[in-house]
């Protein structure tokens, strides 16, 4: 696999930005399948390739596979800051095919993460079913309704300060088009494509109960899934493992 670290101002963010690329190796006979593989709140674009085998596995599978960075973001234009979910969903993919042999085609782009990651996934192919075939979720933060709810209580990972940068000092989240529920079912009710959608979590991960509900709402709207519980908890030997599992489970072509 290629792989680049690219460095470029973003017309989105007013800054410049990094992001990682793997390219497959040898003559480019048709545009590449594209895994769009999406980051943690604690971490940033440089953690799969530290803490897995990510080039290894998608060279195997003849895959392209873009690693953006948001920072803290949780995938959402700021109220009071960056547009990370502006540059997330339409500047990067541009940039990316302006600049690589990237398919533009549904059928070949795929969106995947882990944690506030599998949120900004499912984000994407709910958002954009017409240009992601699936979307992989591992060990999601999936209820942003309930975290805006509870923001500030004892023990969460982001204080209320910090949602209120994100959302305004209303922090309304149900409903809205960060809501991955209200988003399932416009989908859902939609006559256009829909995507399939992967969710997997350890069974001893303080996250499990989201997916477990996520997958609910989901079979209840007749919206394909495949949904996988584990022994595991929230680290990386767990998504190391599991993200072998996307990719086998994606409809890549051979």
């Amino acid at each position: 696999m290629g792989f680049l670290d690219v460095h470029c101002f973003s017309e989105s963010l007013a800054q410049s930005v990094s992001f990682y690329v793997l390219l497959p190796e040898g003559p480019v006979r048709r545009p590449y399948q594209t895994l769009y593989l999406l980051h943690g709140l604690s971490d940033d674009h440089t953690i799969w390739l530290r803490r897995t085998s990510i080039e290894r596995y998608a060279a195997a599978k003849n895959l392209a596979v873009i690693m953006p960075a948001v920072a803290r973001s949780f995938y959402q234009d700021k109220a009071s800051g960056p547009r990370y979910w502006t540059f997330l969903s339409k500047e990067l993919p541009a940039l990316c095919r302006q600049w690589f042999p990237l398919s533009s085609a549904r059928e070949d782009n795929f969106a995947a993460g882990l944690s506030m990651g599998g949120y900004g996934a499912l984000r994407l192919g709910l958002s954009f079913p017409e240009r992601f075939a699936a979307a992989a979720s591992l060990s999601g933060a999936l209820d942003l309704a309930r975290r805006l709810r509870e923001a500030g209580k004892q023990g969460s990972r982001i204080s209320r300060t910090e949602w209120e940068g994100m959302f305004g000092c209303g922090l309304s989240g149900e409903g809205s088009d960060s809501d991955l529920f209200a988003l399932a079912r416009q989908v859902a009710d939609s006559a256009g494509p829909k995507p399939k959608f992967f969710l997997c979590c350890g069974t001893e991960d303080d996250l499990l109960e989201e997916s477990r509900a996520f997958r609910q709402h989901l079979d209840s709207l007749n919206l394909e899934n495949t949904y996988e519980e584990s022994p595991g908890q929230h680290e990386w030997g767990y998504w190391d493992a599991q993200v072998q599992r996307v990719l086998d489970w994606l409809p890549l072509r051979r």
